[in-house]
């Protein structure tokens, strides 16, 4: 770290400058105390004018040494008043925000970053990894290498989206990323930055954050991400020309839809991700051998990612293709019959608790709408058979699309049911009970993932939806939600995010 200043017209400042990051962080930092938008800034050092990528070891910087900046700033809103302001008084930039301020506002676009900016929201809509981030601090032992310094990042871009009523610009997360993982740096002709699969962006920040967020109660071993994320699976592989078979454990981080011919909903796209077959050498055969691969789960998250498996490597082109197939995707997506027999019997007591719960709640309602507590029995039946767990796959999706109510969970709001602190998620195994509620989509749209566009679709505290398009946030009803699942050149989802449902205390 140097010591610096800073001159900028009549004012000074002082500033540290880290000479492991690229400039633009430091310009990132003057952005903050001046206003001026690094592309508007001119610091003057030796050799000409300060780039955004240069080299800092280039420009020699000596402590104390007085660096020069010309540019104008934006114009600052002005300060608050007594007086009540209303939405449509604010600047037009920030009439969205105002507008849906139970959710973050948006993400400004640094070129080809949709990417990035979407999976940053979809995970920002997760209360507990929120909290986990802003417990966050270095721990004793533990050296300041760049995941260190990628979550730092990630604690004050949650922030500053919870906090500001204007899109924020995330140049210093933007940066650090690309530094730790280089891939997400790579330029097409001209220079530009390319764009990216945000499902490769998604796994990379989880995983960052994973080696990293440890026990918000601090000294404990528990991790995080994985007690938030993690999916535990348990595969049996068995090849039919030996006789052979073996099982193994993974922890892996979404399911897998695999799309054919025959798959139209996600059930059934799971369903086949969970089979499949791969070579390995057999030690009765003495050489390679086909092994048949089944997995189960053997432990559920608390909020479960599901990726539509769109994208694949066409030979002919030599570039990534998409499947414009639609597969529609559920609500409320009950995973019962993709878990070990193990953990399907601990489901079951919180998955009968679920339904006494929601069928007392449903007979209540009943209840207060002159209607008698023996009206909701219809509706009991359809939750009974649902929470069961005993159905085939079709009949379970039937279920999950058409009788599950929309309205039932007791966990939907960032404040309200057990679920919503850290704590719980990270040690509830127990009161999972395998239904999850949708709680954001990522979507992509275009014919290519080296191309076209994302976007976050996230579910908000009062029960609506935003969609973040980069910097704006647009109100949705949860019937645009489900027209995202395919079929054309609209936006169709390729992540989806569903948080744990269980029975309150």
């Amino acid at each position: 770290m140097v010591k610096v200043s800073v001159k900028w017209q009549k004012e000074e400042f002082a500033l540290e400058v880290d000479e492991t990051q690229p400039p633009v962080v430091f310009k990132t930092q003057l952005f903050s105390l001046t206003g001026v938008p690094p592309e508007r800034q001119k610091i003057m050092v030796k050799g000409g004018l300060l780039k955004d990528d240069g080299d800092w070891n280039k420009v020699g910087l000596k402590a104390g040494q007085k660096l020069m900046m010309m540019g104008t700033a934006d114009k600052l809103p002005e300060a608050p008043k007594d007086a009540p302001v209303f939405v449509e008084d604010l600047p037009e930039d920030q009439q969205e925000a105002a507008l849906t301020k139970d959710a973050s506002v948006g993400l400004i676009n640094l070129g080809n970053t949709c990417y990035m900016n979407s999976t940053i929201q979809c995970l920002h809509s997760v209360p507990e990894l929120k909290d986990a981030l802003s417990l966050y601090k270095p721990q004793d032992g533990i050296g300041a290498d760049n995941n260190h310094k990628l979550t730092l990042a990630a604690k004050a871009l949650f922030k500053e989206l919870d906090t500001s009523y204007k899109p924020v610009m995330p140049f210093n997360f933007l940066m650090l990323f690309r530094q730790l993982y280089p891939q997400f740096a790579q330029t097409g002709e001209g220079g530009a930055y390319m764009q990216q699969d945000a499902e490769e962006c998604w796994s990379q920040f989880i995983y960052a954050l994973s080696t990293r967020l440890r026990d918000t109660q601090g000294g404990g071993s528990s991790a995080v991400v994985n007690d938030l994320f993690g999916i535990d699976m348990t595969s049996t592989l068995r090849s039919e020309e030996s006789g052979e078979e073996s099982t193994e454990a993974e922890t892996v981080y979404k399911l897998g839809v695999h799309i054919s011919s025959e798959v139209n909903y996600v059930h059934e796209g799971i369903k086949h991700g969970l089979k499949g077959e791969l070579e390995k050498n057999s030690s009765v055969l003495g050489r390679s051998a086909v092994f048949q691969k089944t997995s189960r789960i053997s432990k559920l998250p608390q909020y479960l990612t599901v990726q539509f498996v769109r994208f694949f490597w066409k030979k002919d082109t030599q570039k990534k293709a998409k499947i414009l197939r639609p597969v529609h995707y559920p609500m409320n997506l009950d995973v019962f019959d993709f878990c070990t027999e193990e953990l399907q019997e601990k489901l079951k007591p919180a998955r009968k608790k679920l339904r006494e719960q929601e069928d007392l709640k449903a007979g209540l309602e009943k209840k207060n709408k002159g209607k008698g507590i023996e009206g909701a029995t219809s509706a009991t039946d359809a939750k009974e058979e649902k929470v069961a767990g005993d159905t085939e796959m079709s009949e379970a999706h039937e279920v999950a699309t058409a009788d599950a109510p929309k309205e039932t969970s007791t966990a939907d709001s960032k404040g309200a049911g057990p679920s919503s602190s850290s704590s719980e998620a990270a040690g509830s195994s127990k009161e999972l009970t395998g239904i999850y509620d949708l709680w954001a989509v990522l979507t992509h749209k275009g014919r290519s993932a080296d191309s076209g566009h994302y976007t976050a679709w996230v579910k908000q505290d009062k029960g609506g939806w935003t969609l973040f398009d980069d910097d704006k946030p647009i109100p949705q009803r949860e019937d645009d939600i489900l027209k995202l699942a395919g079929g054309g050149d609209w936006h169709m989802a390729y992540i989806c995010l569903y948080k744990a449902r269980v029975p309150s205390a």
